[in-house]
């Protein structure tokens, strides 16, 4: 797929989020929240659901706990600007109520979209909910946040190869500081590991295709300096 049928394939998503009335939240939303980040990205978080603030202004984590993903993803050497975020569920539920089954459901299609077309390398999915859905679109067991909080399982969902990393939700380390310490030890560990895994193997150095003339030219060269 070409960049610019990428991007076109991206404002029809968003443009279809945007309009969308497929399920109950529609009718309590005050601003559909689509998603916001590089379509290139290769690092993608999850969350569950857009809180108040959120709603209010159309884009993902803009509230206190926006503001501490941001600084966590500076744990695990991110600019919040390189990378994308989205919710599994993009309208609030009305008083941030937990999302329903069939509301995660309906809203699926668009976040399976969105990672068939941004192709993440890694998914870091915060909150039960998020990693729950994210695990069971890779066909994986989930068992619980306490259980499996940064644990990095390698998987596919929507034929797009991925690193699912789940984690606590932001929200909840606000007013529980243990909390806050695991999610720092998993940004700082296994997300920053997952960071530095690609950021290396995306900088290694390609080998120069020799042309036959370049060919000759290094063989006459090593022949010269074996005499």
């Amino acid at each position: 797929m070409s960049s610019l049928n990428n991007v076109k394939d991206y404002d029809t998503l968003v443009k279809e989020i945007m309009e969308c009335k497929k399920c109950r939240l529609h009718k309590s939303r005050t601003n559909p929240v689509p998603g916001e980040g590089p379509i290139k990205a290769n690092v993608m978080v999850v969350g569950e659901a857009p809180g108040r603030k959120e709603d209010e202004q159309g884009r993902p984590f803009v509230g206190p706990a926006g503001q501490l993903l941001t600084r966590l993803l500076e744990l695990a050497g991110l600019k919040r600007s390189e990378v994308y975020i989205t919710n599994v569920v993009k309208c609030r539920p009305p008083g941030n109520r937990d999302p329903r089954e069939d509301e995660i459901e309906t809203c699926l299609p668009y976040l399976l979209k969105q990672i068939e077309l941004i192709k993440p390398k890694v998914i870091i999915a915060v909150g039960r909910h998020a990693a729950r859905t994210l695990y069971t679109l890779a066909s994986l067991k989930w068992y619980s946040m306490s259980k499996q909080h940064g644990e990095v399982r390698e998987a596919m969902i929507a034929s797009v190869k991925v690193k699912i990393i789940p984690t606590y939700h932001p929200a909840a380390a606000l007013y529980k500081p243990p909390i806050r310490e695991i999610l720092e030890k998993d940004f700082r560990g296994p997300i920053a590991e997952a960071i530095r895994s690609i950021k290396h193997s995306s900088s290694r150095p390609m080998r120069k295709q020799l042309s036959l003339f370049d060919f000759m030219s290094e063989s006459r060269s090593n022949s010269s300096s074996n005499k």
